[in-house]
């Protein structure tokens, strides 16, 4: 069943079900993420896509929130701006991402959302982690530094690879992403060498071995194929 709603003034339609994000993008209305993948459910752990809904006091992610009848929604507004820039700001100051030597200078999702968002300096004092990066697997790569905790590759591993190689260990800005029972990368022996988990990474936190700056270029896209492939069992005979 359609449901009928308002999104900056503009009267949609979506399928019952669907989030705010996934109508608002089927209409045409971009509205910011970076946890968001397609082929990964939503977590809400950006918070890049909150919204304002008429009647509700409270910003709702709209990647997590479903589509009712009625509803008005308002993605773009002067409170919703500042906050987005507020939050890409304190991601660049939580950990060490120094744009000008990473792998995914130019090809980083983090970088283009500060330029969507309109961030020119970041207003916050820099944390300066002392963050290590994991070498330890005969392919890949781990750059703690450039991690923003999205999980894109925590539930890559989980909901397309079905391994559950990755999770996060700690709370809040000690959090970090671990192999198994937080070892190297290399020792981890559920790990399939699949690649999946470097896929879905939008910034340099994960590549491949042997990348150096503005070479390594993620293929996120590919996850949805794969999982809608395997839903209808293309490959099956």
């Amino acid at each position: 069943m359609a449901r009928t709603l308002t999104i900056n003034d503009q009267e949609i339609s979506a399928a019952e079900g669907q989030t705010l994000l996934e109508a608002a993008r089927d209409a045409g209305i971009y509205i910011p993420t970076l946890c968001h993948l397609d082929g990964l459910t939503d977590v809400g752990a950006c918070r890049l896509c909150l919204v304002e809904i008429v009647g509700s006091n409270k910003l709702m992610p709209a990647c997590t929130t479903r589509v009712q009848e009625g509803m008005v929604v308002y993605t773009d507004t002067p409170r919703l701006r500042a906050y987005r820039r507020q939050i890409v700001e304190l991601l660049f100051a939580e950990r060490n991402h120094v744009c000008a030597v990473c792998v995914a200078n130019g090809n980083c999702e983090l970088q283009n959302m500060g330029i969507v968002v309109g961030m020119d300096h970041v207003r916050y004092d820099y944390l300066f982690p002392k963050l290590g990066v994991d070498l330890s697997h005969e392919r890949f790569g781990m750059d703690h530094n450039r991690c923003i905790l999205c999980t894109r590759c925590v539930r890559a591993c989980d909901q397309i690879e079905g391994a559950h190689t990755l999770d996060v260990l700690g709370r809040g800005a000690h959090s970090m992403i671990v192999h198994d029972m937080n070892v190297p990368w290399g020792e981890a022996t559920t790990c399939t060498s699949c690649g999946k988990c470097v896929m879905a990474c939008p910034t340099g936190a994960l590549f491949k071995q042997g990348s150096t700056v503005a070479e390594m270029v993620h293929n996120a896209e590919k996850l949805a194929f794969l999982r809608a492939a395997r839903e209808r069992r293309v490959w099956n005979v």
